[in-house]
């Protein structure tokens, strides 16, 4: 996720603003930039870290306000342009920084061309700056007029549809910096003669630990002596203004004891990102822009391969059941550092898809070359833009996960699988094995996942006394059917990474073929157990297991009263429709995981012998 900071106070706003960006650098970024109000508007910017900004800017650069960003990548590649603050004006009247997603940039984009407005960049971002100065220095008449800052965001933010924490500033206002908040953090830092605002307190935690946190459509100006919050109505609001309490090292991880545990939790906002602009409940559709296949070549498939390694193959495992069960195509899955060695055999009317959380996996890397030297298109699915792979493969599509710094993946594994989902949906609908009613249903229930996933988050307590409970097993099995299967696959793997214990998952059908053997009195067997097509085998799996009088964790919905019956512990997740059930029980067992290494006393954001990108074979 990017990070913003402002600054309105009586230091230099580009030191304080550049030392505040540094204490962002753990969220990841890809370039940097900053601008200053002195006489003007002056803006910097550079590709890279936070040193390369700092070796552009002039020694002794004046102005008390500022505002500054350090960009992850999501509309447009990294470089000087797409970085941030983006500006308005010639010359320089507004400029913007921005964390979030235009959902509807295309179209403000096009309109704002053509009423003359040139952009240089590729990002969402700047259509904020034009349609402000739109707002502020033209009245409807075409004749230039000025009017408060603050007024003409309210009439800006109408037109915007998406998320967005911005902070601007306005040449013909040096005195003042402006915010609004709509799903994006946002946070103000009160000061002596000085305030602050960012993305997380990290910024400024070193000054105050004095904050208000900004709530969704609210508005504020920030001067170096005041702070002003207004509701979405431009009502004068008051707000409590809260202590923080963490030290550094707890703030950069927002209060979270790791940075897994943030990462687990920031799936609700994963997930909305992911989603955002790609769905339309209205019209029963999906729409794809980076998918650079016509509905005529999709309908001409006939087979999918998918290349991935560790947690993004069991992605794409669910991914082979998605594309088979609801679009009808064959699809094979290949782990890429064996897919090279077996001589694959291919055919017309394959796609390829690579699954690669950094877009730098060596070896899915290698996988994607050998396969597109048969002539396949190649779609890869990635986390980072700007990344080796998304050079490589034919079109890219991106989880907007923001950056994950623990090892074991948890949100870019469950924005790998919205992905997938509507990938599926989408050839579907155009192969004609869905129809537009069934999408619509589909896209209501897929918009609620990260609602039910909060629930989950809600009740964690539960799964943490599981996993202590447990947490001296020396062993541990997970069990799953269908499309639940890939998901005992990364609920076992989630384990082995962080806990260092040994877990197995397993097809639950395959338990009698020779696993069986293994279970001994005690032994903690996660089943997944939600309601659909293999319940009631999955409830005889679970009577075989208990028979051998092994322990059964089950994770069902909360709506079942027999599931207690029949397992030792229950976990619940909130009813669901059963194609979308494993993004609900895999947040449990990712729970079940960190739990389970805290009470070890694990290195849990660093495993030992693992590293979060594999780039070489």
């Amino acid at each position: 996720m990017c990070g913003i900071v402002g600054y309105a106070g009586e230091n230099s706003a580009a030191s304080v603003i550049i030392e505040s960006l540094k204490k962002l650098e753990y969220r990841g970024y890809d370039s940097a930039g900053i601008t200053v109000l002195g006489s003007g508007l002056d803006t910097y910017k550079s590709v890279g870290k936070i040193v390369n900004l700092e070796a552009v800017l002039p020694k002794g650069i004046g102005g008390n306000l500022g505002i500054g960003h350090t960009r992850w990548a999501t509309h447009g590649r990294p470089s000087t342009e797409n970085a941030h603050p983006h500006n308005s004006g010639n010359p320089c009247k507004i400029s913007v920084v921005h964390n979030g997603i235009i959902e509807n940039y295309m179209a403000l984009k096009e309109k704002l061309t053509a009423e003359g407005y040139e952009f240089k960049s590729e990002t969402d971002t700047e259509v904020i700056a034009h349609l402000l100065h739109k707002h502020i220095y033209e009245k409807p008449n075409g004749t230039e007029a000025k009017c408060e800052l603050l007024t003409g965001l309210r009439e800006a933010l109408k037109e915007i549809e998406g998320s967005y924490a911005l902070a601007i500033l306005c040449a013909d206002e040096p005195d003042k910096l402006v915010l609004a908040r709509k799903d994006s953090p946002l946070v103000i830092g009160l000061g002596k003669g000085e305030n602050f605002a960012a993305s997380d307190v990290t910024a400024f935690l070193n000054s105050t630990r004095d904050v208000i946190f900004v709530d969704d459509f609210d508005t504020a100006i920030l001067t170096p002596s005041s702070v002003e919050i207004f509701d979405r109505e431009g009502n004068v609001k008051e707000k409590k203004i809260e202590k923080i309490e963490w030290d550094f090292e707890a703030a950069e991880k927002a209060g979270y004891e790791h940075f897994m545990l943030k990462e687990i939790h920031e799936q609700v906002s994963a997930i909305h990102n992911t989603l955002a602009g790609k769905v339309s409940e209205l019209e029963g559709t999906i729409d794809l822009k980076e998918l650079n296949m016509s509905e005529e070549e999709i309908r001409k498939l006939s087979r999918v391969q998918i290349l991935a390694c560790g947690t993004s193959w069991h992605a794409g495992l669910l991914g082979k059941y998605l594309f088979e069960q609801l679009a009808g195509i064959h699809c094979d899955i290949d782990i890429c550092s064996e897919y090279r060695y077996r001589s694959p055999v291919m055919n017309d009317g394959t796609l390829a898809i690579a699954i690669t959380q950094s877009g730098e996996t060596a070896d899915t890397l290698a996988a994607v070359r050998e396969i597109m030297s048969y002539n396949c298109p190649t779609l890869a699915i990635t986390n980072v833009v700007g990344s080796t792979i998304t050079r490589e493969a034919n079109s890219v599509l991106y989880t907007i996960a923001g950056p994950e710094i623990g090892v074991a993946a948890t949100k870019t594994f469950s924005t790998q699988l919205i992905l997938l989902y509507l990938l599926a949906v989408k050839f579907a609908l155009a192969r004609g094995k869905l129809s537009p009613d069934y999408v619509k249903r589909f896209i209501t229930a897929i918009r609620k996942v990260p609602g039910q996933i909060q629930q989950i988050l809600n009740q964690k307590e539960a799964i943490k006394e599981c996993a202590e409970n447990f947490a001296n097993s020396k062993s541990y099995f997970f069990l799953g059917r269908h499309l639940n299967y890939p998901i005992a696959l990364e609920g076992a793997l989630k384990l082995k990474e962080i806990s260092y214990l040994h877990a197995e998952g397993f097809a639950a059908g395959e338990l009698k073929h020779g696993p069986i053997a293994l279970l001994e009195k005690g032994t903690p067997v996660i089943t997944i157990a939600t309601r659909g097509q293999t319940y009631d085998k999955v409830l005889s799996n679970i009577k075989e297991v208990k028979a051998r009088d092994a322990i059964v964790i089950a994770v069902a919905d909360n709506t079942d009263t027999e599931i207690g019956k029949y397992a030792d512990i229950v976990l619940t997740v909130p009813r669901s429709d059963e194609l979308l059930s494993p993004l609900l029980s895999v947040v449990v067992l990712q729970l079940l995981a960190y739990y389970t290494a805290l009470a070890r006393g694990c290195s849990i954001d660093k495993p030992r012998n693992l590293a979060k990108s594999v780039t070489v074979e």
